[in-house]
């Protein structure tokens, strides 16, 4: 999978508080390993050694914390943001340390397990501009819903489309993972905080095709304490292992 990756780490982490106060939410510990090295592990066993670390609050102990990227075998760039450019702004602000090829983007503050191959040729079968990693969940409203067609296209998104009341859709929720097209990087608008999912629905109206697929996978964002302390709970349970991270980094 040659594609670069996208980690989002700027984020404040308040729900977390007074953790936070101290640690960015992406190197509080689960299970002895900061909660990136989860994700960066993931993206080593699928072939992405190349990485792009956005960072704001306490962005220099993520920075301390992670070095170059060589104890990982990966290389990592950081973009520094003096104020929240959310994951539009973001990437765009970005840009040049992304090449030609499309772009894995992830959250910072999750714990997942999927199969970016699967989700790579997905993609490149469908050819939208984007695939929005999804997983079905009763409380998707809370994330908002990500509404997708019998062919997988995306028809809604946070209820923000015009859609034909008797067009069948399914509802999902967005994961934080998305794989997109580098003509994605040419939409957003330059300078300034974006939400990436306004850039979105204005392709989507625009009639560009982008497309959801849904992941079955281990799946926790790591936003409150309750999440948290699943999370622990999870690893103790056996859903997910810090074994596989040691083994993607060849260390104990």
């Amino acid at each position: 999978m040659a594609v670069k990756a996208m980690i989002l780490a700027a984020g404040f982490g308040t729900r977390l508080r007074p953790l936070t106060d101290t640690l960015p939410k992406p190197i509080l510990p689960i299970g002895g390993r900061p909660i990136v090295e989860y994700t960066l592990s993931l993206l080593k066993r699928h072939g992405i050694t190349d990485v792009v670390i956005n960072l704001h609050h306490l962005g220099g102990k993520i920075k301390e914390a992670l070095g170059d990227g060589s104890r990982y075998g990966m290389s990592m760039t950081y973009a520094d943001e003096p104020e929240i450019l959310g994951t539009g702004g973001a990437l765009r602000a970005a840009a040049a340390h992304f090449g030609v090829e499309g772009l894995l983007v992830i959250n910072g503050d999750i714990v997942v397990e999927v199969d970016l191959d699967a989700v790579a040729d997905f993609h490149r079968r469908k050819g939208g501009l984007a695939t929005l990693v999804l997983r079905e969940a009763p409380d998707a409203a809370r994330y908002g819903v990500v509404e997708i067609d019998a062919e997988d296209r995306i028809c809604n998104l946070r209820g923000k489309l015009d859609v034909t009341a008797d067009l069948p859709r399914r509802p999902r929720m967005f994961t934080g993972i998305h794989l997109l097209a580098p003509a994605i990087l040419s939409a957003i608008p330059a300078g300034g905080y974006c939400d990436i999912a306004d850039v979105y629905i204005d392709l989507i109206r625009r009639g560009f095709p982008l497309f959801g697929q849904t992941m079955t996978g281990y799946w926790n964002d790591i936003g409150t304490p309750d999440r948290y302390q699943q999370a622990e709970h999870d690893l103790q349970e056996g859903r997910f292992s810090p074994a596989v991270v040691a083994q993607a980094f060849h260390t104990a």
